[in-house]
């Protein structure tokens, strides 16, 4: 589990679109870490079209995003296809990563529990150093607020 002020964890990850994402081809840029329950169910499908229709704000402020989820590449690529989505998703089909950055814990869900994903986003700045964690993250507005404590971050 990381905290504000952590360098973050290092990690390589299949994507959809490329044979792997690493954590250090990131640094010198900002990087919003998002982790994703499951491609295709509402709320997942709207986190990654906000932080798409985002990109552009994101990338102005020196910033890239990055979706990781249990799906596989081939699920990545199709979700991303979909929705027309611009963002990079990487695959942890085993939760290792999750874990590690303390997004996968017991949840319950109609009265039954089972561990799972839970909606966490990290902000890694340039040097590789936690900035900001959302746990239990809401996806309404959410969006706004990451784009918000990055412009704080960056002009005080």
């Amino acid at each position: 589990m990381v905290e504000i002020g952590d360098a973050a964890l290092q990690f390589c990850l299949p994507s959809g679109t490329e044979p792997e994402i690493c954590l250090k081809d990131y640094l010198g840029k900002w990087l919003v870490l998002y982790f994703y329950p499951k491609d295709n169910t509402s709320g997942c499908t709207r986190e990654a079209m906000d932080f798409t229709a985002a990109l552009p704000v994101l990338r102005n402020l020196g910033a890239e995003v990055l979706g990781i989820s249990r799906d596989s590449p081939a699920s990545h690529r199709k979700f991303a296809e979909k929705h027309g989505l611009g963002v990079k998703l990487a695959s942890d089909q085993e939760h290792g990563v999750t874990e590690a950055y303390g997004a996968w814990a017991l949840k319950k869900m109609y009265g039954k529990e089972s561990y799972g994903v839970v909606r966490s986003t990290f902000l890694i700045d340039p040097q590789g150093k936690i900035a900001h964690i959302w746990k239990k993250v809401a996806v309404k507005g959410h969006v706004d607020a990451v784009v918000k404590k990055l412009q704080d971050l960056l002009h005080g």
